[in-house]
């Protein structure tokens, strides 16, 4: 019997991002499957920007650690998240790592219209 898919949306956000600029970057991803967690870097998902997305969502929220954004494999390459969190795409990773193991990355990194945030969406298959 086969399972269902789990769709993580992970983000990469600045700091001066609000919760207008998480969702332009979600809805750029064209998510028109059923996302079932968001899940960014430990760090940030204790912001207030990030919490409040996920009660707005109504979604769970993952922070996910510096070790486990660095060990995927990436679709895109940012040279700012490189630098700053040593992956090419913080949300590619997030939501890659949040999925687990045997995860893939159905959207690559999606920007918002006002550059202050980024979505990607990764998927696993439960059985």
């Amino acid at each position: 019997m086969a399972g269902h898919a789990v769709i993580v949306a992970g983000f990469g956000f600045r700091g001066a991002a609000d919760v207008a600029s998480l969702r332009d970057a979600l809805d750029r991803t064209g998510h028109t499957r059923q996302v079932g967690l968001i899940a960014t870097a430990k760090d940030k998902a204790e912001t207030p920007t990030f919490q409040r997305l996920a009660v707005d969502l109504g979604l769970p929220a993952r922070g996910v650690d510096s070790a486990d954004l660095a060990a995927q494999l990436t679709q895109t390459v940012s040279a700012a998240s490189l630098a700053a969190r040593g992956t090419g795409s913080m949300a590619e990773a997030a939501a890659l790592a949040a999925a687990g193991p045997g995860a893939r990355l159905i959207v690559a990194r999606q920007i918002s219209a006002d550059g202050m945030a980024t979505c990607a969406l990764a998927e696993r298959n439960e059985r």
